[in-house]
């Protein structure tokens, strides 16, 4: 870990633990990590935001890392992945808090929202949009989207996505962790074998990423932990995804909280149209969309990314100084 990473410490909750980084004092910004990813890809964000005059808790969430991996497919839904985090909340004798996440962490820090309104006084995302259940699983409709070879469907099948991912770890990751190469409109023109995203592009085939974003000690934090842990547990999260649809049906998705979608221009995993429409469920919502880069955002561009997180914050959430 770098050394201005707060180090970690093992919290109960919703009959796990996990592995919570803690930093800073103020009002509670949550920070939810995405596949395959860790709590520390938020490395450069929690000191602007810590700095800003708010605490953070970042943990490594149900399956990553030092924290539980239950073997049951289902308890990885996302309203349990949001029990997990209220009960992180509970643990430390917090209220509410603000919810970010990137990737598959920004599902638990949308849906809070609804299944939990009272334990959120905002919602942030970065590249994943805040969407109801359609008439099918999300398997189903990116099967009719993208083709049946896409990535989250070959991630359905216990095993395989384990061994492409770990067949060399390093490789994995030095592959993945890259910023723009392909752009979206260059995405868009390719071939549909691209277009489908299958589960290859993870281990750069087809390479579609560019130049690394990671130091090779950074690279080490990821390869180190995923050696010992392997993917079982990232994965099960696209495992549950029948069920996180079975369990939306005829909710109320609507909620009234200040809210922050960024987007990177060149996100061909979630491109920043996907987002159209959201402010029908989030009347408060504020868009950006950061040029230039790919779906590691925070990594990829954390002087952008700090830059429109921090003034969000400071702006909503921000503690009147006391009076001397």
């Amino acid at each position: 870990m770098t050394a201005d990473f707060p180090p970690a410490r093992p919290i109960a909750t919703n009959g796990i633990t996990l592995e919570v980084h803690e930093a800073g004092e103020g009002p509670v910004v949550l920070l939810l990590h995405g596949f395959p990813e860790l709590a520390y890809s938020w490395r450069n964000q929690i000191g602007p935001i810590v700095d800003a005059g708010f605490r953070v808790v970042a943990p490594n969430q149900r399956g990553f890392a030092g924290s539980d991996a239950p073997a049951d497919r289902q308890t990885y839904s996302v309203r349990n992945l949001v029990r997990d985090i209220s009960g992180l909340l509970d643990a430390l004798d917090v209220e509410q808090a603000i919810w970010v996440g990137h990737d598959w962490g920004s599902m638990p820090a949308w849906y809070a929202g609804a299944y939990e309104p009272e334990r959120v006084l905002g919602a942030a995302s970065l590249c994943t949009p805040y969407f109801t259940p359609g008439d099918k699983d999300l398997i189903e409709a990116y099967n009719e989207i993208r083709g049946p070879k896409h990535y989250m469907a070959t991630f359905q099948e216990p095993g395989v996505g384990e061994a492409l991912l770990e067949r060399d770890v390093e490789a994995t990751f030095r592959a993945l962790l890259r910023g723009r190469g392909y752009t979206l409109a260059e995405f868009r023109a390719a071939p549909p074998e691209i277009q489908e995203i299958p589960a290859g592009v993870f281990v750069g085939d087809p390479q579609l990423f560019g130049e690394p974003i990671v130091s090779d000690d950074e690279l080490k934090v990821y390869v180190d932990t995923y050696e010992r842990t392997g993917f079982t547990g990232g994965l099960n999260w696209y495992r549950a995804l029948h069920k996180d649809w079975e369990e939306g049906l005829g909710h109320d998705f609507r909620y009234d909280k200040p809210a922050l979608m960024i987007c990177a221009a060149d996100d061909w995993f979630l491109p920043p149209d996907y987002t159209e429409g959201m402010e029908e469920l989030l009347p408060q919502l504020e868009k950006h969309v950061i040029p230039d880069a790919a779906h590691w955002l925070q990594q990829e561009k954390p002087e952008e990314v700090n830059a429109m997180l921090v003034s969000w914050l400071v702006r909503n959430f921000a503690r009147e100084p006391s009076a001397a």
